[in-house]
Protein backbone atom coordinates (compact mmCIF):
# COMPACT_ATOMS: atom_id res chain seq x y z
CA UNK A 1 0.00 0.00 0.00
CA UNK A 2 1.50 3.53 -1.15
CA UNK A 3 0.79 6.30 1.30
CA UNK A 4 -0.30 9.50 -0.02
CA UNK A 5 1.29 12.96 1.78
CA UNK A 6 -2.39 14.90 1.37
CA UNK A 7 -0.99 17.64 3.22
CA UNK A 8 1.00 21.04 3.05
CA UNK A 9 3.40 21.72 5.90
CA UNK A 10 1.89 24.31 8.16
CA UNK A 11 4.00 26.70 10.11
CA UNK A 12 1.61 27.06 13.21
CA UNK A 13 1.47 23.25 13.72
CA UNK A 14 5.60 22.83 13.24
CA UNK A 15 7.49 21.88 16.59
CA UNK A 16 10.81 23.79 17.29
CA UNK A 17 13.91 21.70 17.71
CA UNK A 18 17.60 22.70 18.38
CA UNK A 19 18.35 22.68 14.70
CA UNK A 20 15.17 24.04 12.81
CA UNK A 21 11.69 22.80 12.87
CA UNK A 22 9.85 18.94 12.51
CA UNK A 23 6.61 18.16 11.53
CA UNK A 24 4.77 15.60 13.20
CA UNK A 25 2.80 12.70 11.18
CA UNK A 26 0.08 10.96 12.97
CA UNK A 27 -2.30 7.83 12.01
CA UNK A 28 -4.16 5.79 14.31
CA UNK A 29 -5.59 2.32 14.36
CA UNK A 30 -8.66 2.76 16.17
CA UNK A 31 -10.58 -0.93 17.85
CA UNK A 32 -13.96 -0.13 18.59
CA UNK A 33 -16.00 -3.15 20.36
CA UNK A 34 -19.58 -3.57 18.48
CA UNK A 35 -22.21 -3.15 20.42
CA UNK A 36 -24.00 -6.52 20.06
CA UNK A 37 -25.20 -8.80 22.43
CA UNK A 38 -23.02 -12.17 20.91
CA UNK A 39 -19.44 -12.45 20.28
CA UNK A 40 -18.64 -12.37 16.53
CA UNK A 41 -18.23 -16.15 15.98
CA UNK A 42 -20.08 -17.35 19.13
CA UNK A 43 -23.11 -16.76 20.83
CA UNK A 44 -21.31 -16.27 24.13
CA UNK A 45 -22.10 -12.79 26.34
CA UNK A 46 -20.72 -9.79 25.76
CA UNK A 47 -21.83 -8.35 29.09
CA UNK A 48 -19.24 -6.09 30.68
CA UNK A 49 -18.25 -6.55 34.18
CA UNK A 50 -18.93 -10.62 34.71
CA UNK A 51 -17.26 -13.18 36.96
CA UNK A 52 -14.05 -14.25 34.96
CA UNK A 53 -14.58 -17.00 32.69
CA UNK A 54 -18.00 -16.99 32.85
CA UNK A 55 -18.71 -15.74 29.57
CA UNK A 56 -17.11 -18.15 27.60
CA UNK A 57 -18.66 -20.92 25.29
CA UNK A 58 -16.64 -23.73 23.59
CA UNK A 59 -15.89 -21.76 20.56
CA UNK A 60 -14.24 -19.22 22.49
CA UNK A 61 -12.18 -21.56 24.26
CA UNK A 62 -10.91 -23.29 21.19
CA UNK A 63 -11.69 -26.65 22.10
CA UNK A 64 -11.07 -29.45 19.43
CA UNK A 65 -13.65 -29.36 16.11
CA UNK A 66 -15.44 -26.14 17.02
CA UNK A 67 -16.04 -24.12 14.18
CA UNK A 68 -16.99 -20.10 14.16
CA UNK A 69 -20.23 -19.22 12.86
CA UNK A 70 -20.75 -15.22 11.89
CA UNK A 71 -22.89 -12.93 13.76
CA UNK A 72 -24.84 -11.47 10.91
CA UNK A 73 -25.19 -7.81 13.78
CA UNK A 74 -21.83 -7.62 13.86
CA UNK A 75 -21.36 -7.36 9.80
CA UNK A 76 -24.68 -5.35 10.43
CA UNK A 77 -22.99 -3.13 12.64
CA UNK A 78 -19.92 -2.80 10.65
CA UNK A 79 -21.66 -1.42 7.78
CA UNK A 80 -23.53 1.33 9.76
CA UNK A 81 -20.30 2.39 10.95
CA UNK A 82 -18.73 2.25 7.07
CA UNK A 83 -21.32 4.34 5.99
CA UNK A 84 -20.98 7.21 8.63
CA UNK A 85 -17.23 7.38 7.70
CA UNK A 86 -18.89 7.90 4.29
CA UNK A 87 -16.80 5.06 3.18
CA UNK A 88 -16.97 2.11 0.28
CA UNK A 89 -18.63 -0.92 1.41
CA UNK A 90 -17.46 -3.93 0.35
CA UNK A 91 -19.64 -6.41 -1.07
CA UNK A 92 -17.23 -9.79 -0.69
CA UNK A 93 -14.67 -9.48 2.21
CA UNK A 94 -12.74 -12.64 4.00
CA UNK A 95 -11.63 -13.31 7.09
CA UNK A 96 -7.60 -14.49 7.49
CA UNK A 97 -6.00 -16.23 10.42
CA UNK A 98 -3.39 -13.88 12.00
CA UNK A 99 -0.71 -15.88 13.83
CA UNK A 100 0.95 -15.09 16.45
CA UNK A 101 1.13 -17.11 20.33
CA UNK A 102 -0.20 -15.07 23.59
CA UNK A 103 -1.65 -16.89 26.45
CA UNK A 104 -5.24 -15.07 26.05
CA UNK A 105 -5.50 -16.24 22.75
CA UNK A 106 -6.65 -19.89 22.67
CA UNK A 107 -6.85 -20.35 19.16
CA UNK A 108 -3.26 -19.86 18.69
CA UNK A 109 -4.27 -17.00 15.96
CA UNK A 110 -6.82 -14.33 15.63
CA UNK A 111 -9.77 -14.79 12.96
CA UNK A 112 -9.44 -10.81 11.74
CA UNK A 113 -9.38 -9.63 7.76
CA UNK A 114 -6.46 -8.64 5.55
CA UNK A 115 -6.11 -7.76 2.24
CA UNK A 116 -9.98 -8.22 1.78
CA UNK A 117 -11.67 -5.71 4.31
CA UNK A 118 -15.75 -5.25 4.99
CA UNK A 119 -15.38 -1.39 4.80
CA UNK A 120 -12.52 0.67 2.12
CA UNK A 121 -11.99 4.23 2.04
CA UNK A 122 -13.53 7.03 3.69
CA UNK A 123 -13.75 10.32 5.14
CA UNK A 124 -14.22 12.09 8.61
CA UNK A 125 -13.78 15.97 9.47
CA UNK A 126 -12.37 17.09 12.21
CA UNK A 127 -12.32 20.73 14.17
CA UNK A 128 -9.47 22.17 15.11
CA UNK A 129 -9.86 25.14 17.68
CA UNK A 130 -10.73 27.69 18.84
CA UNK A 131 -6.97 29.69 18.11
CA UNK A 132 -6.86 33.14 19.41
CA UNK A 133 -9.27 34.61 16.96
CA UNK A 134 -12.22 32.45 18.21
CA UNK A 135 -12.00 30.72 14.86
CA UNK A 136 -11.79 26.71 13.94
CA UNK A 137 -10.00 25.11 11.52
CA UNK A 138 -11.40 22.30 9.20
CA UNK A 139 -9.18 19.30 8.80
CA UNK A 140 -10.35 15.91 6.78
CA UNK A 141 -8.69 12.74 7.74
CA UNK A 142 -8.75 9.80 5.91
CA UNK A 143 -10.04 6.30 6.86
CA UNK A 144 -8.34 3.72 5.37
CA UNK A 145 -10.19 0.35 5.82
CA UNK A 146 -12.23 -0.87 8.79
CA UNK A 147 -12.56 -4.71 9.53
CA UNK A 148 -13.54 -7.06 11.89
CA UNK A 149 -11.55 -9.02 13.99
CA UNK A 150 -11.94 -10.81 17.23
CA UNK A 151 -10.33 -9.34 20.56
CA UNK A 152 -8.31 -11.14 22.58
CA UNK A 153 -8.63 -12.10 26.57
CA UNK A 154 -6.93 -10.64 29.09
CA UNK A 155 -4.00 -11.49 30.98
CA UNK A 156 -3.80 -10.49 34.65
CA UNK A 157 -0.32 -10.03 36.18
CA UNK A 158 -1.48 -8.28 39.45
CA UNK A 159 -3.07 -11.67 41.71
CA UNK A 160 -0.78 -13.67 42.45
CA UNK A 161 3.29 -13.14 42.83
CA UNK A 162 4.60 -15.61 40.41
CA UNK A 163 1.44 -16.65 38.33
CA UNK A 164 -0.72 -15.08 35.49
CA UNK A 165 -4.52 -15.26 35.68
CA UNK A 166 -6.58 -15.36 31.89
CA UNK A 167 -9.65 -13.85 32.00
CA UNK A 168 -11.38 -15.10 28.21
CA UNK A 169 -14.44 -13.24 28.57
CA UNK A 170 -13.38 -10.67 26.40
CA UNK A 171 -12.29 -13.31 24.13
CA UNK A 172 -14.09 -13.82 20.65
CA UNK A 173 -15.57 -10.57 21.05
CA UNK A 174 -16.17 -8.55 18.00
CA UNK A 175 -14.19 -5.02 17.35
CA UNK A 176 -13.86 -3.20 14.16
CA UNK A 177 -10.25 -1.82 13.33
CA UNK A 178 -10.43 1.12 12.15
CA UNK A 179 -7.32 2.80 10.41
CA UNK A 180 -6.87 6.40 9.45
CA UNK A 181 -4.56 7.97 7.02
CA UNK A 182 -1.60 9.42 7.86
CA UNK A 183 -3.35 12.68 7.58
CA UNK A 184 -2.80 13.96 11.63
CA UNK A 185 -0.58 16.73 12.00
CA UNK A 186 -0.66 17.55 15.91
CA UNK A 187 -2.07 16.04 18.91
CA UNK A 188 -4.86 18.51 19.22
CA UNK A 189 -6.01 16.88 15.99
CA UNK A 190 -5.36 13.41 17.29
CA UNK A 191 -7.50 14.01 20.05
CA UNK A 192 -10.14 15.51 17.90
CA UNK A 193 -10.44 12.96 15.41
CA UNK A 194 -10.49 10.22 18.41
CA UNK A 195 -13.37 12.51 19.72
CA UNK A 196 -15.23 12.73 16.59
CA UNK A 197 -14.94 9.59 15.91
CA UNK A 198 -16.68 8.34 19.03
CA UNK A 199 -19.39 10.68 18.51
CA UNK A 200 -20.02 8.69 15.27
CA UNK A 201 -20.30 5.35 16.46
CA UNK A 202 -21.95 6.55 19.51
CA UNK A 203 -24.50 8.32 17.50
CA UNK A 204 -25.20 4.90 15.18
CA UNK A 205 -25.23 2.78 18.34
CA UNK A 206 -22.21 0.68 16.63
CA UNK A 207 -20.11 0.99 19.66
CA UNK A 208 -20.81 2.58 22.90
CA UNK A 209 -17.43 4.45 23.07
CA UNK A 210 -16.06 3.51 26.73
CA UNK A 211 -12.68 3.93 26.69
CA UNK A 212 -12.55 2.96 30.71
CA UNK A 213 -14.11 0.03 30.00
CA UNK A 214 -11.58 -0.93 27.08
CA UNK A 215 -14.27 -0.67 25.02
CA UNK A 216 -12.36 1.82 22.47
CA UNK A 217 -8.73 1.55 22.39
CA UNK A 218 -6.09 3.70 19.94
CA UNK A 219 -2.83 2.36 18.78
CA UNK A 220 -1.11 5.60 17.64
CA UNK A 221 1.35 5.62 15.23
CA UNK A 222 3.70 8.67 15.32
CA UNK A 223 7.00 10.15 13.22
CA UNK A 224 8.46 13.01 12.89
CA UNK A 225 10.40 15.15 9.51
CA UNK A 226 11.52 18.13 8.45
CA UNK A 227 9.04 19.85 6.36
CA UNK A 228 8.91 19.09 2.80
CA UNK A 229 10.63 15.64 3.08
CA UNK A 230 9.39 12.35 3.21
CA UNK A 231 7.50 10.53 5.81
CA UNK A 232 10.16 9.11 9.02
CA UNK A 233 10.11 6.27 10.52
CA UNK A 234 7.11 5.40 12.76
CA UNK A 235 6.50 3.87 16.37
CA UNK A 236 3.26 2.78 17.25
CA UNK A 237 1.94 3.45 20.70
CA UNK A 238 -0.11 0.52 21.68
CA UNK A 239 -3.64 0.59 23.85
CA UNK A 240 -4.00 4.10 24.39
CA UNK A 241 -7.45 4.03 26.55
CA UNK A 242 -8.30 7.79 26.74
CA UNK A 243 -8.04 11.01 24.28
CA UNK A 244 -6.21 12.73 26.94
CA UNK A 245 -3.50 10.40 27.28
CA UNK A 246 -3.49 9.96 23.29
CA UNK A 247 -2.60 13.63 23.08
CA UNK A 248 0.13 13.15 25.89
CA UNK A 249 1.67 10.24 24.11
CA UNK A 250 2.13 12.16 20.92
CA UNK A 251 3.97 15.13 22.32
CA UNK A 252 6.18 12.86 24.78
CA UNK A 253 6.83 10.47 21.65
CA UNK A 254 7.47 13.31 19.18
CA UNK A 255 10.40 15.23 21.32
CA UNK A 256 12.01 11.98 21.75
CA UNK A 257 12.11 10.97 18.37
CA UNK A 258 13.52 14.87 17.71
CA UNK A 259 15.58 14.63 19.99
CA UNK A 260 16.91 11.61 18.66
CA UNK A 261 17.23 12.95 15.19
CA UNK A 262 19.33 16.24 16.18
CA UNK A 263 21.78 13.78 18.09
CA UNK A 264 22.51 12.05 14.95
CA UNK A 265 20.82 8.93 15.76
CA UNK A 266 17.84 7.14 13.73
CA UNK A 267 14.44 6.05 14.98
CA UNK A 268 13.71 2.30 15.38
CA UNK A 269 10.43 1.22 14.42
CA UNK A 270 8.94 -0.41 17.15
CA UNK A 271 6.02 -0.85 19.51
CA UNK A 272 5.45 1.32 22.30
CA UNK A 273 3.54 1.57 25.52
CA UNK A 274 2.42 5.01 27.19
CA UNK A 275 2.79 5.32 31.14
CA UNK A 276 -0.06 7.58 32.08
CA UNK A 277 2.31 7.81 35.42
CA UNK A 278 5.40 8.81 33.78
CA UNK A 279 3.90 10.97 30.67
CA UNK A 280 6.47 9.16 28.75
CA UNK A 281 6.69 5.89 26.40
CA UNK A 282 8.68 2.93 26.97
CA UNK A 283 9.55 0.36 24.14
CA UNK A 284 7.67 -2.88 24.08
CA UNK A 285 8.87 -4.78 20.72
CA UNK A 286 10.29 -4.17 17.64
CA UNK A 287 7.64 -3.89 15.40
CA UNK A 288 6.01 -6.40 13.10
CA UNK A 289 5.06 -6.81 9.51
CA UNK A 290 2.67 -8.38 7.43
CA UNK A 291 4.55 -11.35 6.49
CA UNK A 292 5.49 -12.09 10.58
CA UNK A 293 1.57 -12.89 11.12
CA UNK A 294 1.89 -15.23 8.20
CA UNK A 295 -1.71 -14.44 6.68
CA UNK A 296 -3.83 -16.96 5.25
CA UNK A 297 -7.82 -16.67 4.64
CA UNK A 298 -9.23 -18.93 7.40
CA UNK A 299 -10.39 -22.27 5.94
CA UNK A 300 -13.52 -22.39 8.45
CA UNK A 301 -15.44 -19.55 6.98
CA UNK A 302 -16.50 -18.53 3.17
CA UNK A 303 -16.07 -15.26 2.29
CA UNK A 304 -18.90 -12.48 3.38
CA UNK A 305 -20.84 -11.55 0.82
CA UNK A 306 -24.08 -9.49 0.46
CA UNK A 307 -25.43 -7.08 -2.14
CA UNK A 308 -26.43 -3.46 -2.46
CA UNK A 309 -29.69 -3.69 -1.36
CA UNK A 310 -28.67 -4.70 1.64
CA UNK A 311 -26.88 -1.99 2.13
CA UNK A 312 -29.25 0.62 1.42
CA UNK A 313 -31.65 -0.92 3.51
CA UNK A 314 -29.17 -0.30 6.55
CA UNK A 315 -28.60 3.33 4.95
CA UNK A 316 -32.63 4.15 5.14
CA UNK A 317 -32.32 3.44 8.87
CA UNK A 318 -29.50 5.05 10.03
CA UNK A 319 -29.96 8.24 12.30
CA UNK A 320 -28.54 11.41 11.64
CA UNK A 321 -25.34 12.16 12.08
CA UNK A 322 -23.46 15.01 13.67
CA UNK A 323 -21.95 16.76 11.13
CA UNK A 324 -25.61 16.73 9.07
CA UNK A 325 -27.34 17.44 12.73
CA UNK A 326 -24.75 20.52 12.91
CA UNK A 327 -25.57 22.06 9.85
CA UNK A 328 -29.08 21.80 10.20
CA UNK A 329 -28.95 23.39 13.73
CA UNK A 330 -26.77 26.47 11.93
CA UNK A 331 -28.87 26.74 8.85
CA UNK A 332 -32.31 26.17 10.37
CA UNK A 333 -32.35 27.12 13.72
CA UNK A 334 -29.78 30.25 12.95
CA UNK A 335 -26.75 29.19 15.97
CA UNK A 336 -23.59 29.64 15.42
CA UNK A 337 -21.13 26.84 14.68
CA UNK A 338 -19.56 27.13 18.03
CA UNK A 339 -23.01 26.46 19.67
CA UNK A 340 -24.19 24.02 17.27
CA UNK A 341 -20.90 21.93 17.69
CA UNK A 342 -21.10 22.07 21.80
CA UNK A 343 -25.02 20.33 21.25
CA UNK A 344 -23.85 17.85 18.81
CA UNK A 345 -20.70 16.38 20.37
CA UNK A 346 -22.96 13.97 22.04
CA UNK A 347 -26.49 12.02 20.58
CA UNK A 348 -28.21 12.66 24.15
CA UNK A 349 -26.92 16.37 24.62
CA UNK A 350 -28.02 17.01 21.44
CA UNK A 351 -31.56 15.27 21.80
CA UNK A 352 -32.19 16.96 24.96
CA UNK A 353 -31.84 20.43 22.90
CA UNK A 354 -34.13 19.61 20.32
CA UNK A 355 -37.05 18.72 22.97
CA UNK A 356 -35.91 22.32 24.55
CA UNK A 357 -35.86 23.95 21.32
CA UNK A 358 -39.62 22.29 20.02
CA UNK A 359 -41.30 25.40 19.54
CA UNK A 360 -39.93 28.05 20.59
CA UNK A 361 -36.53 30.13 19.82
CA UNK A 362 -33.49 28.17 18.82
CA UNK A 363 -30.88 30.66 20.34
CA UNK A 364 -32.56 31.48 23.19
CA UNK A 365 -33.03 27.20 23.95
CA UNK A 366 -29.36 26.97 23.24
CA UNK A 367 -28.15 29.52 25.57
CA UNK A 368 -30.18 27.56 28.19
CA UNK A 369 -29.05 24.48 27.59
CA UNK A 370 -25.32 25.27 26.89
CA UNK A 371 -24.55 28.04 29.90
CA UNK A 372 -27.24 26.71 32.62
CA UNK A 373 -27.48 23.54 32.05
CA UNK A 374 -24.11 22.40 30.56
CA UNK A 375 -22.38 24.88 33.18
CA UNK A 376 -24.30 23.37 36.38
CA UNK A 377 -23.79 19.51 35.03
CA UNK A 378 -20.11 19.80 34.57
CA UNK A 379 -19.57 22.21 38.20
CA UNK A 380 -21.59 19.14 39.96
CA UNK A 381 -19.48 16.61 37.70
CA UNK A 382 -22.22 14.63 35.88
CA UNK A 383 -23.43 13.69 32.61
CA UNK A 384 -26.81 14.88 30.62
CA UNK A 385 -28.33 11.34 31.73
CA UNK A 386 -28.00 12.68 35.17
CA UNK A 387 -29.56 15.59 34.78
CA UNK A 388 -31.91 16.87 37.45
CA UNK A 389 -33.91 18.95 35.23
CA UNK A 390 -35.60 17.86 32.36
CA UNK A 391 -36.44 19.55 28.91
CA UNK A 392 -39.65 20.16 29.48
CA UNK A 393 -38.96 21.86 32.90
CA UNK A 394 -36.48 23.90 31.03
CA UNK A 395 -38.73 25.02 28.67
CA UNK A 396 -41.69 25.73 30.87
CA UNK A 397 -39.00 28.32 32.22
CA UNK A 398 -37.89 29.27 28.39
CA UNK A 399 -42.19 30.22 27.96
CA UNK A 400 -42.32 32.09 31.60
CA UNK A 401 -39.83 34.30 30.72
CA UNK A 402 -41.81 34.84 26.88
CA UNK A 403 -44.88 35.80 28.67
CA UNK A 404 -43.46 37.78 30.73
CA UNK A 405 -44.62 36.23 34.01
CA UNK A 406 -41.08 35.80 35.35
CA UNK A 407 -37.68 38.33 34.09
CA UNK A 408 -34.44 36.97 33.10
CA UNK A 409 -33.37 37.28 36.83
CA UNK A 410 -35.89 35.27 38.05
CA UNK A 411 -35.80 32.90 35.77
CA UNK A 412 -32.14 32.20 36.65
CA UNK A 413 -33.36 31.92 40.24
CA UNK A 414 -36.25 29.30 39.18
CA UNK A 415 -33.60 27.32 37.54
CA UNK A 416 -31.57 26.79 40.96
CA UNK A 417 -34.67 26.01 42.60
CA UNK A 418 -36.14 23.22 39.74
CA UNK A 419 -32.33 22.34 40.09
CA UNK A 420 -32.41 21.70 43.80
CA UNK A 421 -35.54 21.02 44.28
CA UNK A 422 -37.85 20.13 41.31
CA UNK A 423 -41.10 20.65 40.66
CA UNK A 424 -43.04 22.29 37.87
CA UNK A 425 -41.82 25.50 36.99
CA UNK A 426 -45.37 27.63 36.30
CA UNK A 427 -46.85 26.09 39.88
CA UNK A 428 -43.42 27.42 41.91
CA UNK A 429 -43.64 31.06 40.16
CA UNK A 430 -47.33 31.05 41.67
CA UNK A 431 -46.90 29.39 45.06
CA UNK A 432 -43.21 31.19 45.89
CA UNK A 433 -45.11 34.53 44.76
CA UNK A 434 -42.43 35.16 41.95
CA UNK A 435 -43.79 36.39 39.18
CA UNK A 436 -42.29 39.94 37.77
CA UNK A 437 -44.03 43.28 38.76
CA UNK A 438 -45.66 44.46 35.52
CA UNK A 439 -47.88 46.90 37.39
CA UNK A 440 -46.69 50.08 35.75
CA UNK A 441 -47.70 52.07 38.56
CA UNK A 442 -45.82 49.88 41.34
CA UNK A 443 -42.97 50.52 38.98
CA UNK A 444 -43.46 53.64 38.91
CA UNK A 445 -43.46 54.58 42.87
CA UNK A 446 -40.14 52.78 42.84
CA UNK A 447 -38.78 54.36 40.34
CA UNK A 448 -40.20 57.73 42.01
CA UNK A 449 -38.53 57.27 45.35
CA UNK A 450 -35.06 56.48 43.73
CA UNK A 451 -35.01 59.78 41.42
CA UNK A 452 -36.31 61.21 44.72
CA UNK A 453 -33.16 60.11 47.15
CA UNK A 454 -30.62 60.77 45.01
CA UNK A 455 -30.85 64.07 43.55
CA UNK A 456 -26.90 64.14 42.76
CA UNK A 457 -26.80 61.16 40.42
CA UNK A 458 -30.17 62.59 38.70
CA UNK A 459 -27.63 65.30 37.11
CA UNK A 460 -24.85 63.11 36.42
CA UNK A 461 -26.99 61.13 34.60
CA UNK A 462 -28.79 63.93 32.39
CA UNK A 463 -24.95 64.53 31.56
CA UNK A 464 -24.36 61.41 30.94
CA UNK A 465 -27.25 58.96 30.00
CA UNK A 466 -25.72 55.41 30.42
CA UNK A 467 -25.74 56.65 34.21
CA UNK A 468 -29.78 55.51 33.69
CA UNK A 469 -28.36 52.13 33.99
CA UNK A 470 -27.39 52.39 38.09
CA UNK A 471 -31.35 53.74 38.51
CA UNK A 472 -32.43 50.93 36.97
CA UNK A 473 -30.19 48.42 38.82
CA UNK A 474 -31.86 50.75 42.17
CA UNK A 475 -35.37 50.06 41.38
CA UNK A 476 -34.62 46.14 39.97
CA UNK A 477 -32.80 45.63 44.65
CA UNK A 478 -35.81 47.72 46.01
CA UNK A 479 -38.38 45.53 44.19
CA UNK A 480 -36.33 42.50 44.92
CA UNK A 481 -35.68 41.67 41.00
CA UNK A 482 -39.37 40.87 40.47
CA UNK A 483 -40.06 44.22 38.46
CA UNK A 484 -39.82 44.37 34.45
CA UNK A 485 -36.68 45.11 33.76
CA UNK A 486 -38.10 46.67 30.31
CA UNK A 487 -40.64 48.70 31.65
CA UNK A 488 -38.24 50.13 34.72
CA UNK A 489 -35.76 51.14 31.46
CA UNK A 490 -38.35 53.31 29.64
CA UNK A 491 -39.98 54.47 33.20
CA UNK A 492 -36.44 55.88 34.41
CA UNK A 493 -34.71 57.23 31.13
CA UNK A 494 -38.81 58.99 30.52
CA UNK A 495 -38.75 60.40 34.47
CA UNK A 496 -35.15 61.69 33.75
CA UNK A 497 -36.25 63.28 30.31
CA UNK A 498 -33.30 61.12 28.70
CA UNK A 499 -33.38 59.13 25.47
Amino acid sequence: MSIIDTRTPDAKRLVPGATGDWEIVIGMEVHAQVTSEAKLFSGASTSFGAEPNSNVSLVDAAMPGMLPVINEECVRQAIRTGLGLKAKINHKSVFDRKNYFYPDLPQGYQISQYKQPIVGEGMVTISVGPDRQGQFEDVEVGIERLHLEQDAGKSIHDQHPTLSYVDLNRSGVALMEIVSKPDMRSSDEAKAYLTKLRTIVRYLGTCDGNMDEGSMRADVNVSVRRPGEGFGTRCEIKNVNSIRFVGQAIEYEARRQIAILEDGGKIDQETRLFDPNKGETRSMRSKEEAHDYRYFPDPDLLPLEFDQAYVDALAKDLTELPDDKKDRLVNSLGLSAYDASILVSEKAIADYYEKVASGRDGKTAANWVINDLLGALNKAGKGIEEAPVSPEQIGAVIDLIKEGTISGKIAKDLFEIVWNEGGDPRQLVESRGMKQVTDTGAIEKAVDEIIAANPDKVEQAKAKPTLAGWFVGQVMKATGGKANPQAVNDLVKAKLGIE
